[in-house]
Order: structure tokens, then C-alpha cells, then sequence
């Protein structure tokens, strides 16, 4: 079924290929992409702020400030956290209760781990950090008391990757950035890279971090500013990876080319980097790039805009100058910069805050505070397939 949607995807983007975005000089299709019709899942009554699949692929954890998941008109509580079934799209049993936002979720193995602004889950204290048993939902041992709020989750090398704005994991110094060890669930003393201000997002290699948000050093060193990456072992600022973007980096995801960003400032930016930090291609919208992910070569981007521009131009509050092609929200581009004939079409003024993406399923989900893709009510998460 999976190479059978492939197939089906590939030759729909070859059909495409006269678009404005699609492929230049007649070129043969080279990338695939999901529907834009999202499959038929719960809506949530407040926002989505954080998605994560399960390491079979079969569910996709859910955090945000919502208390309410809706299914066929009737609403079931859920306590920004659940869980839906990624095949079927029906909410599961899964439902620990956060008493405060979740805003970051992450997976390993049987585990689910959420950040956020909460002191309870499931009644459990948890200072804004929790380790949840990914098919009952219990709330497991591990617990450190964070002075600030984690925001963002990354999983690799063993250990638990965390960022935000705090200055203390318990009673040790750790600057927005901290690391746990999976197996033991102790604070990593030999990781411990600083910034100056807060990490938005954090994306994992088996060598690299990669760091993004709105600071200006890393490791105490200037100019290393906005996105960085440091050593997944021992935290050390890697200065071969340089690219400071001229504005605050919302969102990071990794690929096998690199390492892709969403950018907000004036308008915003969905750029793809090379591992030396050298731009690959940048695709400019009216409004901040939050979210990205990758799949099969194409990258998914959701913001808050409404339009991408037809060139790297924007002006006041970031409006197109050069013309626009209207994407609501969402938009997907190609492994050479195009931009692709996907467009859902969300809504609202914040839209889509988070996004992930499943290899084996061909899937990629979203969330945030839209309440409709393709004029269609589908409120603040989407799977796409």
C-alpha cells in the first residue's frame, strides 16, 4: 500500500508539473506528496501545540491547551494530552490529564516525554517535565524540577534533549539547554551548552543538535546566533555550522541533505542548509514559518501565513512585493526549492504550530489553531496521507 501511494503521488505531481510551482523546463517529476484532503479525525477545542507518532507509526500523541476532543459532534475530555489512531484517524483511550499547556512532545520507545507549562499530569507532580507510558498513559518516575519553561523535545544519542528558557535542572546551573539519559533518566552532567536567550527548537542527529530560537551566543561565543549546533555527546559549539539567519528560527527538522528551518521576522522563511551551514534554497511567505518537517524529500512548512511570494522580496509586515501564490497556512516544497501544487488551505491568524512526519506511513500530521482545511471543519490538527 505504501509504494502503491508513492506511485499514485508521484504521477499526480507529474500531472501538476505546468503549475507556477511545480517543475521548471519539463522536467520529469521528482517528488512525491500527500493528499491535501486530511483523513477524518477528532477536532480539539483549543490549541495544538505539539505532535509526535509513536515508534510503530500507529499513533500520533497530541499536546496543546485544549480540554475537549471532538468526534462526530460530541466532546470527550482530554486534558491537552491524547492520542489518535494514525491508520483510522479515531481518538484512542489514551488520556493522561496536564493541568497547564503541553508544548512539546517526543517519543522513545514505550515512553512519551512533555514539556510545557504544567505541574501535575495525571494528578502526578511533574514541574514541567514528564515521562508517560505510551500505552496507558501512566505517568513513570522519572522527575526534575525546572526553573523556567522547556518548550521544545529532541530524542538521540542515548538521551533526552531539551530547550526553552530555564537556568536550573534541580539545584544545577543549565542555561536553556539541558540533556537526561533515556536509560537512567539522570541529568547528563557532561552536556550542558548555554545560550542567552530562549532555544525554540531542537533537532537531533547522531552527531549534531541543532539549536534555533531567538539567541545570540552559543557557548557563550558571539555571532553564534539564532541557529547553531553542538556536539550530541559532549555539548561543544560546532563552528563549521555558521549560517545566522536574520531572524528568530521557529522550527527545525533534519533530512538527509541537511537540516531545514523555519524563520519568522519580517514575513517569514522556510530555508534548507547544507550540514557546512551554506543555504540550499529559501522559500519567503507573508507571515512566520513555525513548523517543519520532511518527508520523502519534500518539506512541509506551516505558519501563520496566507501567501508565499514569488520571489525572496517581502516588504512592510512582511507583504509580498514581487506577486504571491496563495498557501493558508500550509505549503510543501521540492528538494531543489520549488514550491510545490500542495495547498489544503487552513485558516485563522496563528495557524499551524507543529508538525511531524511518518516515514513507513507516508504521512504528516499537523497542528495548531486553524479550524478548517479546505473550507472543510477540521480544528487545530490534520493528517495527511
Amino acid at each position: 500500500m505504501r509504494l502503491f501511494r508513492q506511485f499514485v503521488r508521484t504521477a499526480l505531481v507529474a500531472a501538476a508539473a505546468t503549475a507556477v510551482y511545480g517543475l521548471s523546463g519539463g522536467g520529469q517529476a521528482h517528488a512525491a506528496v500527500v493528499e491535501k484532503t486530511p483523513l477524518l479525525s477528532p477536532s480539539f477545542d483549543g490549541t495544538v501545540w505539539a505532535v509526535a507518532y509513536s515508534s510503530d507509526g500507529g499513533t500520533v500523541y497530541v499536546g496543546g491547551s485544549f480540554s475537549k476532543a471532538i468526534v462526530n459532534g460530541k466532546s470527550i475530555a482530554r486534558s491537552r494530552l491524547a492520542a489518535i489512531n494514525t491508520r483510522t484517524g479515531a481518538l484512542l483511550d489514551w488520556a493522561p490529564v496536564a493541568d497547564n499547556t503541553v508544548r512539546a512532545l517526543a517519543v522513545n520507545g514505550n515512553s512519551v516525554y512533555a514539556a510545557g507549562d504544567f505541574s501535575k499530569v495525571a494528578g502526578v507532580k511533574r514541574d514541567s517535565l514528564a515521562e508517560l507510558d505510551a500505552t496507558t498513559g501512566t505517568v513513570n518516575a522519572f522527575s526534575h524540577e525546572v526553573s523556567g519553561t522547556p518548550v521544545t523535545l529532541g530524542v538521540g544519542s542515548g538521551r533526552l534533549y531539551i530547550g526553552g528558557k530555564f537556568s536550573t535542572i534541580d539545584t544545577t546551573k543549565r542555561t536553556n539547554l539541558a540533556a537526561f539519559s533515556l536509560a537512567t533518566g539522570e541529568l547528563d552532567a557532561g552536556w550542558a551548552p548555554t545560550t542567552d536567550d530562549k532555544v525554540e527548537a531542537l533537532a537531533v542527529t547522531s552527531s549534531r543538535v541543532y539549536l534555533g530560537g531567538s539567541f545570540h551566543k552559543t557557548n557563550g561565543v558571539s555571532n553564534a546566533l539564532r541557529l547553531t549546533a553542538v556536539d550530541s555527546v559532549d555539548g561543544k559549539l560546532d563552528k563549521t555550522f555558521m549560517p545566522r539567519p536574520s531572524a528568530i528560527v521557529l522550527a527545525l527538522a533534519v533530512g538527509p541533505d541537511g537540516v531545514y528551518a523555519g524563520i519568522g521576522g519580517q514575513g517569514g522563511r522556510a530555508v534548507a542548509y547544507t550540514t557546512a551551514g551554506k543555504a540550499r534554497w529559501t522559500r519567503v511567505f507573508d507571515g512566520d514559518v513555525q513548523a517543519v518537517t520532511v518527508l520523502d524529500g519534500v518539506a512541509y512548512v506551516g505558519g501563520h501565513y496566507d501567501k508565499a511570494c514569488t520571489t525572496s522580496s517581502n516588504g512592510a509586515q512582511g507583504a509580498c512585493t514581487d506577486g504571491s501564490v496563495s498557501r493558508v497556512k500550509l505549503a510543501a516544497i521540492d528538494d531543489r526549492g520549488k514550491l510545490l501544487d500542495w495547498a489544503p488551505q487552513g485558516n485563522g491568524v496563528a495557524g499551524v504550530r507543529a508538525m511531524a512526519a511518518n516515514q513507513a506511513l507516508g504521512q504528516v500530521v499537523a497542528g495548531g489553531e486553524f479550524t478548517t482545511i479546505g473550507g472543510v471543519t477540521q480544528k487545530r490538527i490534520a493528517l495527511f496521507n
